[in-house]
């Protein structure tokens, strides 16, 4: 991940990525005082496109930094991370091209099944105590993807959030990585899209208690 960004409150920061060979970069986000994380993601495709957006949002964002992969569509393309919470809550932002094996994770994952979910609906997966960081893909056959996706721990308690629109969720998938210390953890998916715009998601732990499998780390 290229160096670290502070980013105060109620600004942005714009990453340039021209590479046409790679299409995937990673961005992370983390608080440097344990406040809370509140900020925006969009990809700037030429002056007046934007393909996909992400709002995100973390209860402690050195507990539960924010850790996401962004399809740059092998394009000349311009991420924008925007704090939009108070001026009293800075960020640390890194975001550069993703690496193998990372880069490959989005198709790696997409082995293990699927769950399906329609428009509309709501899908909750509880998930072992043992399982430290938890990986998750939501994608589309190309249509559009509207969705949120939130960590919780216990009963409603959401830890961490994200919303996502993307134009093609195919090229523009969701990948999201979650911190997910201690027990009672679970993941709820909404998919905000009607009926005719379902999606997929798929789940990989990749830290299991102090083992750590093949998986790429961030």
């Amino acid at each position: 991940v290229s160096p670290n960004v502070r980013i105060e409150g109620e600004t942005r920061h714009t990453f340039n990525f021209q590479d046409f060979t790679k299409d995937v970069a990673q961005v992370v986000m983390k608080s440097p005082n344990d406040r809370p994380i509140t900020a925006e993601v969009n990809l700037w495709d030429g002056p007046d496109y934007t393909p996909f957006s992400a709002k995100c949002h973390s209860e402690n964002g050195r507990e539960y930094p924010i850790q996401i992969l962004v399809g740059t569509k092998s394009k000349s393309v311009g991420v924008e991370v925007k704090n939009i919470g108070a001026y009293t809550f800075p960020i640390n932002a890194a975001c550069s091209y993703a690496i193998a094996p990372l880069a490959d994770a989005p198709l790696d994952i997409t082995a293990d099944p699927g769950t399906y979910v329609e428009g509309g609906a709501v899908k909750m997966m509880p998930f072992k105590p043992e399982i430290e960081q938890l990986q998750v893909l939501m994608k589309t056959d190309g249509k559009q993807l509207k969705a949120k996706i939130e960590l919780l721990n216990g009963p409603n308690n959401v830890k961490q959030e994200f919303e996502v629109y993307s134009s093609n969720g195919d090229q523009c998938s969701l990948f999201v990585c979650f911190q997910t210390p201690g027990g009672g953890n679970s993941i709820r998916i909404r998919n905000l899209s009607t009926l005719e715009y379902p999606l997929t998601y798929h789940v990989r732990a990749s830290e299991v208690g102090s083992a750590q499998d093949s998986q790429p780390m961030w």
